[in-house]
């Protein structure tokens, strides 16, 4: 979005001068200061005296990132950059995103959460603890930037497919805003990433003394909800404007938030509808690669939590939008869990968003099973279990399936279903393959493969930057839907050929306009906008982005 002042987040009177410029990560220009500016900003003497063009820096931080020896440690070397200067970190990130979003993100965003408490440098966000119960509102107040309007919220019980990290999380807030500037132009003073901390039934940071969140029991029932709550109606007092997205709740609480305040406040879960779209924008390129029309897929999910039956819900609603009766497209998604195939005959209790897709058939315990018994046109892994996919269920796929979809969702990579190296492996080439962390290109019989990567990034940030241009009062599933077409048709023929279903990410700025193009049309189509519409639409969006480069301050 635009900065609150046509040069800055702060008008010319209010710029700080000195140490204190430098100390501000959203101003500083570090040696990129001009030699006016250091005379007339109290700089000269606080720099090195030679001044370097933002090419310049971006070439020394580039050799920088590339010295060290590990992805953990390129990791801390940009988040120290971001805490140092924003405007050069995004422009470095932008410039080789290919490169650069793996470690900023999946895959290294999980080590990064598990090492988080040692890697510890400076604060960024909020840390919001269940202790804080009835003075949540004052916390966020705490916050420096007075017009937050996009927010990232986690309780860290569900981080990526490594389990309850409590305070850890706080890296998949601060993760995914990066990604909301760097690939949807949200200028960073709008960013504010929160982990509420309630605690943490995971023993081993329970028993650490050097662990950083709060060293009780995860709470649960009546005082999580109240103080849920409680932060909810905070959020509509301190920040009436913005955008609040759940990230990495467990399944017990990501199906209740999102419903209980999806009509109260303009918010959406991005482990639920976010993957969905994407992995619905998969199946719809897929079809071009399969020559199958996409009511006729039969899904088998491994894996019935949030994202996979969110998959489902949006399948069953792009069917429907194509003439085909709700029931009939519920019977095309399949799904195994811990204890097995979701059927009726199982007779146990099953919680809402499980319960709209047990079918009847005959029960089985294994997927492996599963897959000989329902014979699926594509299988989709969101478990978090990875391995999972072994070479005999492959080589069955491509024994029913001329090309047999494989979906290995689960991220980080160490909890793949499977690689795409064996996923080509194991079906010939024949795969048409996306999974949820990176994987390199695969040759393989004189063919090199380009697998596709099913990231929410081609989502979510196009999804925040529409709400937010047209100022939305509300995020709904009809947004999503339409952000899947909207990203299905941002593949070409060039993509396809490759074995690649989804775009490549050097274009991400592109995709992440015209998604938030088709969202703010729905907005404005469902009286949800409450922005007057522009003739321009695109060119008024495209207006509104962040583009990383220096200012003249004087």
């Amino acid at each position: 979005m635009n900065q609150p002042d046509s040069l800055h987040p702060f008008g010319r009177r209010d710029l700080p001068g000195g140490a204190a410029l430098l100390n501000n990560p959203l101003l500083n220009k570090l040696t990129a200061f001009s030699e006016h500016e250091r005379d007339n900003l109290r700089l000269r003497g606080l720099l090195p005296p030679r001044v370097f063009t933002m090419q310049e820096q971006e070439r020394r931080s580039l050799i920088q990132f590339h010295r060290k020896d590990s992805a953990l440690e390129r990791y801390i070397f940009l988040t120290t950059l971001q805490n140092r200067n924003e405007t050069l970190f995004y422009r470095l990130l932008l410039d080789h995103i290919e490169e650069m979003m793996p470690i900023i993100y999946t895959p290294t965003v999980g080590e990064a959460c598990l090492e988080y408490g040692s890697i510890f440098r400076q604060p960024r966000g909020l840390w919001i603890g269940i202790r804080d119960k009835g003075r949540v509102a004052e916390v966020l107040r705490n916050w420096p930037n007075h017009d937050a309007r996009i927010i990232v919220v986690t309780d860290g019980e569900r981080i990526l497919g490594l389990g309850d990290l409590g305070a850890l999380g706080m890296g998949i807030p601060i993760g995914k805003l990066a990604l909301y500037t760097a690939c949807a132009g949200i200028h960073p003073y709008y960013c504010l990433p929160i982990c509420l901390d309630v605690g943490t039934d995971n023993e081993k940071l329970l028993n650490d003394p050097l662990y950083i969140g709060l060293q009780q029991k995860r709470a649960r029932g009546a005082a999580y909800d109240e103080f849920i709550e409680e932060f909810m109606r905070a959020m509509g007092e301190v920040f009436p404007k913005a955008l609040i997205q759940f990230e990495d709740f467990g399944n017990s609480n990501a199906f209740r938030l999102l419903h209980r305040y999806q009509d109260r406040a303009c918010c959406f879960n991005d482990d639920i509808q976010g993957t969905a779209a994407v992995a619905l924008a998969g199946l719809m390129s897929a079809a071009r690669l399969t020559k199958r029309p996409l009511r006729e897929e039969r899904l088998l999910f491994f894996g019935a939590g949030e994202a996979g039956t969110g998959i489902g819900e949006y399948f069953v609603s792009a069917l429907k939008a194509e003439g085909v009766a709700e029931a009939d497209a519920r019977r095309r998604c399949w799904f195994v869990d811990s204890r097995g195939l979701l059927v009726r005959e199982r007779g146990d209790q099953l919680p809402e968003h499980k319960a709209a897709f047990a079918q009847d058939g005959k029960f089985v315990k294994t997927f492996a099973e599963a897959v000989e018994q329902i014979k699926p046109t594509a299988i989709i892994g969101v478990a978090g279990v990875g391995k999972t996919f072994t070479t005999d269920i492959l080589e069955k796929m491509a024994a029913y399936n001329e090309r047999p979809i494989i979906f290995a969702l689960s991220n980080p990579t160490s909890k793949a279903e499977c690689t795409a190296e064996e996923a080509y492996a194991s079906t010939k080439g024949r795969a048409v393959f996306a999974s949820g962390s990176p994987f390199a290109p695969v040759k393989y019989d004189g063919t090199t493969y380009v697998p596709g990567q099913g990231n929410n990034v081609y989502i979510f940030p196009g999804v925040g930057l529409g709400a937010l241009a047209c100022q939305a009062s509300a995020v709904t599933d009809s947004m999503f839907l339409a952000a899947a077409r909207t990203l299905a048709a941002q593949v070409t023929d060039d993509d396809l050929a490759q074995g690649r279903i989804y775009p490549q990410l050097s274009s991400i700025r592109a995709i992440s306009l015209q998604i938030a193009v088709s969202v703010a049309e729905e907005a404005y189509h469902n009286g949800l906008a409450h922005r007057q519409r522009p003739d321009d639409l695109a060119a008024d969006i495209q207006s509104q982005v962040f583009n990383p480069v220096y200012q003249d301050y004087l």
